[in-house]
């Protein structure tokens, strides 16, 4: 029997498993297609990275987050684990040297993203590798109820028939009970075999709170609850002046979105673990891989567009297990401004068809052409010339994307790298007379491994420093090696990527199925309502209505949610008197019970006053009758 623990504390340093880990790793580890349930921060890396190290062979990991990607590559390396990551962006020359090196170079985690899977190159070298299983991160993106749906993940199921009896492992941090069957399906699952770690967070307490200043009640909530802080926000703009403000009222913060440089987010996300800044005010591109498990308060300012979403981020709080806070402001005007995203996501069909015509004009695409090719592209550059708004334009490119004319991919980071095209003793016998050349040279050695087999990641801030040459004379230096032939230097790009999946078609006969718009359309409506509906419900435990959104049937109130800590009308708390009542209810269900008997029976739990108060309120509202001295319960 293989000895998981043992690999566990080899490579991570931890005794024992958490949670499901150790049963979704022998469900996978006996060869069994598995799905794993895990909210945020429940450890789903470990539940993949180990079996698959005491497995022979490579584990193909398909993820749509391409930070996370190379956040889990780099920490496996420095681990001393060989992994290699393939998305878009990368050149043809760097995907093959990746898949090269994952056919012969005893690699174990080759990670891609899925729009890469059904590519002519990785088909045909996938054919020569030794796969020991696959693992679908962030499934609920297969199935079209979930709230992300890529039609990328659809390729998985036509991989899966060329790897026949290879396990899959699905993870995912949220899943309703309808895409929970839909993941399984569209995986071809051999039967269904489903791991669930309750989604219950007992440390944390979900608030709302109702009001028309909402940067004063931030300051009110962060002068209540010390602590690190997550504050989210909707938009770009809106991080840096709420980051702003707050550092006005001395608390200090920075901000985080996915326009930023790769440097500039390293930077302010090692500021705000270290508690340099206490508060990190960001979109939604911050959290994917964070851990910090003492971040006390996570603070929604905007609404998400689902309670998938709000869950996800709002489980950053708390994860060291101590008492923590999840806030959502909620103003008059946002279910207006909650709305107004339907037709920002779901704009009109023809106006859909106008941006692919525009796209085509963009890239001077002839009618016919285009399938294969990759664009770099520059959404403010489109939208100034054909007069759109990028909010619409993003979502029209998504809609085309569901519909499998295009692929749009979102704003990538691909940091500047390089390879040697010589062999090191070749490179070793060129006489460079340029004393900096050959200095770069020296360093770019010196500091980065693998460079003769694989693009190393380089920066050429840091390579500027350690030769005393400018940031301009490295690239430039590096641009003239590269004629040479003697390296291959790729700059770094910040860009989303369009990439023609069909030839191109003529606008009128674009076709958006039911499937793909309205479907979806739906789907997204409810989710908007069932967001709004936990904001303003003020009758029921907020945590059980969570989890009841997720298909987990929680008998119990949470106790310290806003809902369960305000006064019922009996004035007692709201929490305790459900308690009370759901006791009395059960206790009068098959008899009449004297009023001192059931009173003796309660006085174990709860103080006498609060169960008179209690039962004053039910007679009072007839929901129990007294005949004869003795309660008897109304079934009206």
């Amino acid at each position: 029997m293989t000895d998981y623990r043992e690999i566990l504390k080899q490579y991570w340093g931890y005794d024992s498993f958490r949670g499901i880990q150790e049963a979704i790793i022998t469900s996978i580890g006996d060869g069994r297609d598995t799905l794993g349930l895990m909210p945020t921060g429940g450890g789903k890396s470990i539940t993949f990275q180990v079996p698959a190290l005491a497995r022979p062979g490579i584990c193909l990991v398909i993820t749509p987050l391409i930070a996370l990607m190379k956040d889990q590559v780099r920490n496996l390396r420095d681990r001393g684990i060989k992994a290699v990551a393939i998305y878009s962006g990368m050149t043809r020359e760097e995907i093959l040297i990746a898949l090269e090196n994952c056919i012969f170079g005893d690699y174990k985690f080759l990670y891609i993203s899925p729009e890469r899977l059904d590519t002519e190159i990785f088909r045909i070298k996938l054919r020569s590798m030794k796969v020991s299983m696959i693992t679908v991160d962030e499934s609920h993106c297969i199935s079209q109820w979930g709230y992300d749906f890529r039609p990328s993940y659809l390729k998985i199921a036509e991989v899966r028939k060329l790897l026949p009896g290879i396990p899959v492992l699905a993870l995912t941090a949220t899943a309703t009970p309808e895409v929970v069957k839909d993941i399984q399906a569209r995986l071809a699952f051999r039967e269904e075999n489903v791991f669930r770690m309750s989604f219950e967070r007992k440390n944390l307490a979900y608030i709302v709170r109702r009001t028309e200043n909402k940067a004063e009640e931030l300051l009110h909530i962060l002068n209540r609850v010390a602590g690190s802080a997550i504050v989210y926000t909707r938009n770009r703009k809106k991080t840096k002046e709420v980051a702003q403000w707050l550092n006005q009222q001395e608390i200090t913060a920075t901000f985080y979105h996915a326009g930023l440089s790769n440097e500039t987010k390293d930077a302010r996300q090692k500021s705000w673990l270290s508690g340099e800044h206490r508060v990190m005010v960001a979109t939604n591109a911050f959290g994917m891989g964070i851990d910090k498990p003492d971040v006390r308060l996570v603070v929604h300012i905007d609404f998400p567009d689902s309670p998938e979403a709000y869950f996800q981020e709002a489980g950053r709080a708390g994860r060291d297990g101590e008492k923590a806070y999840a806030v959502l402001l909620f103003a008059k005007s946002d279910p207006t401004i909650l709305r107004k995203r339907i037709s920002d996501t779901f704009p009109e069909k023809d106006y859909i068809r106008k941006v692919y015509e525009d796209i085509n004009f963009y890239y001077q695409m002839a009618m016919g052409d285009g399938l294969g090719c990759t664009y770099a592209f520059n959404i403010d550059e489109f939208c100034h010339n054909f007069k759109h708004f990028p909010i619409q334009v993003d979502s029209a490119l998504k809609i085309l994307t569901r519909a499998g004319y295009l692929e749009y991919t979102d704003e990538q980071d691909n940091a500047s790298r390089l390879i040697f095209t010589l062999r090191r003793d070749e490179l070793y016998r060129i006489q460079e007379n340029n004393p900096d050349t050959e200095k770069l040279l020296r360093i770019i050695l010196r500091s980065y491994t693998g460079v003769f087999t694989d693009y190393a990641y380089i920066n050429e801030d840091s390579l500027a420093s350690r030769t005393g040459l400018t940031r301009q004379q490295v690239y430039e230096t590096l641009v003239f090696l590269t004629r040479r032939r003697i390296l291959h230097y790729i700059p770094g790009k910040k860009t989303p990527y369009i990439i023609y999946t069909r030839e191109r078609q003529e606008t009128d006969r674009i076709y958006l199925s039911d499937e793909v718009y309205e479907d979806r359309k739906k789907s997204y409506i409810q989710r908007i309502e069932a967001m709004l509906s936990y904001a303003e419900t003020d009758d029921k435990c907020r945590s059980r209505m969570l989890l009841r959104y997720f298909g987990e049937k929680n008998e119990h109130n949470c106790g310290h949610c806003d809902v369960c800590l305000q006064k019922h009308d009996s004035g007692v708390k709201q929490n305790e008197f459900d308690e009370i009542v759901r006791k009395i209810e059960e206790l009068l269900q098959e008899n009449s019970i004297s009023v001192p008997t059931l009173c003796e029976q309660l006085e174990a739990s709860w103080e006498k006053e609060h169960i008179q108060q209690v039962l004053h309120y039910l007679l009072s509202e007839e929901k129990m009758e007294l005949t004869d001295g003795r309660l008897r319960w109304n079934p009206k």
